[in-house]
Order: structure tokens, then sequence, then C-alpha cells
């Protein structure tokens, strides 16, 4: 079964990254597949190994489609702390485009953090916004998804 890479595309700032890692695992001969989901039309390489799927407008629309399609051999790349959360419950790799790998262990106080945010925000505290996108953040995305590729490789190969 091929490693599926599902990319929460609208916002995401790493897109290129995710498909010359794929690329590169392709060359080493890993079955790799890459699902660029967007709520709007996402320019993405054409490429036999990319699938490019466009979601109905809606709320959660782009979420739900990854979620549902989330197993032990996906990783799935968002910056979206709920959507990481249902990732991580199907057995999914989450990482942020900074680099930031979810985990069982992590995801409870990343969930919480969010909420509390955004419940300062909704009773009209100035949080400010994330912290601007870095070569940094960029670095440590590739490290972060090439390590996620290898580990889902060796659940691929495991025996069942």
């Amino acid at each position: 079964m091929p490693i599926t890479i599902l990319i929460d595309a609208d916002a995401c700032p790493v897109k290129d990254e995710v498909y010359r890692v794929a690329e590169r695992h392709l060359a080493r001969g890993l079955a790799v597949t890459v699902a660029v989901v967007s709520n709007s039309g996402v320019a993405a390489p054409r490429a036999d190994f990319i699938e490019r799927v466009v979601v109905p407008a809606g709320p959660d629309a782009a979420d739900d489609w990854i979620a549902e399609r989330a197993t032990p051999l996906s990783i799935v790349v968002t910056q979206d702390i709920p959507l990481a959360a249902r990732a991580i419950k199907a057995g999914a790799a989450a990482i942020a485009p900074n680099g930031r790998a979810f985990t069982e262990e992590s995801i409870g106080l990343a969930l919480a953090q969010r909420n509390l945010m955004d419940d300062l925000r909704s009773a009209g505290a100035v949080t400010g916004g994330p912290k601007p996108f870095a070569r940094a953040d960029r670095s440590a995305f590739l490290s972060a998804l090439d390590q996620a590729v290898r580990r889902a490789a060796k659940t691929a190969a495991a025996p069942p």
C-alpha cells in the first residue's frame, strides 16, 4: 500500500517541499502519493503521484475529506490543530508547516492552547497572529516530513 501525504492546501506554504520529498522517496522505490485538498483550485504539478482534490465550499469540508481518508500510512500536513487531532486519532502522522509534529502526547495541550486563544480573541483580546513563516521553519518541515515518510515506510513493511 502506498504512503499518502494529505495536504490541507488552502493556506499551506510548504506544498512544493511535499512534492520534492515525495519525488525523492519515489525515486528510491517507495510508493508515495500526495493529495492536495482545497476548497478552491490550488496549483499543483501534473504528476501521476499527485491528486488534486477540490471539495465543496463550506466549513471543514477539506478537513472532513482528509480525516475520512487518514490511516496509519498517511501523513497529514496542516496548521489546523483540530484536523491534526482527528488525523492522530485515525493513526496518521500530523505535521504543521513549521515542522512541528503533532503526537498523541502533545495534541491535547495544543487543542487546549488553541481553544484558549480562540476564547481570548472572542472576548476582544488582541493576541496577534502566528509568527511569520521563516527559512528555519521550512527546513524543520522538510526534516519532519522525511522522518514521517520513513516511519510510515517501516509501518508499511512490517508484517501484519
